[in-house]
């Protein structure tokens, strides 16, 4: 279908500019704040490469092993910086995701809708994708929760909608910049609304290549 191939295209694209970003994030801070920005370049490379559309590029069988290689290892290393708190859980929830996505997709699990699941915004879905459908669920309903806290603490703190999403203008702004009030990876690891901005927008792809499971 056109159209999905022209949405596929457009996740690859807001993937791709959000990893980028991120890689530029990688120059500056303190340590913590680029070892986050590390793990969410290689997050939105790596959604960027998972939605290619599958009438664009069909990925070899072993792309799904990689992809499982590569994610499983970042796990294990969110692993480590998880009992800190903050952001590296987020991190390691994303990295297990992507591992569950690859898996899911694999030629051996889905079939022949694992090909067709590549593009997973490419108008022909993952119906025959290997998925869980509870264990899908779960990360469903965490990436939603995820991406409304987030888009909250993004909305102006003088509105009244900000102060309803934070309980008040100062908690909002509070949020958004990483502090208490913050979203399960807020912006405490490098704060800018930007990178809030970009979190977001790799949560939304998150959510939308889930659905497609």
């Amino acid at each position: 279908m056109h159209g999905g191939v022209l949405a596929g295209w457009l996740m690859v694209a807001l993937c791709a500019v959000s990893g980028a970003y991120c890689l530029l994030r990688t120059r500056t801070g303190t340590p913590q704040e680029r070892r986050t920005a590390r793990s969410e370049a290689l997050m939105g490379f790596g959604m960027a490469a998972m939605a290619l559309p599958a009438a664009v590029l069909t990925p070899p069988e072993w792309a799904w092993a990689v992809y499982g290689v590569v994610f499983g290892a970042a796990a294990l290393r969110a692993l480590r910086w998880a009992r800190r708190g903050g952001h590296h859980l987020h991190h390691l929830v994303g990295s297990l995701a992507m591992v569950y996505m690859a898996v899911a997709m694999a030629p051996g699990v889905a079939g022949a809708g694992g090909h067709a699941g590549h593009g997973v915004a490419a108008g022909g879905g993952m119906g025959g994708a290997g998925g869980l459908p509870l264990l899908t669920g779960v990360l469903l309903v965490y990436y939603a929760l995820y991406v409304l806290r987030s888009a909250g603490h993004l909305i102006p703190a003088g509105t009244a909608v900000a102060g309803f999403a934070g309980g008040s203008a100062e908690g909002v702004v509070r949020g958004a910049g990483g502090g208490p009030g913050g979203v399960p990876g807020g912006s405490a690891d490098g704060g800018t609304e930007l990178t809030a901005a970009c979190r977001l927008t790799m949560g939304l792809a998150m959510f939308a290549m889930l659905l497609t499971l």
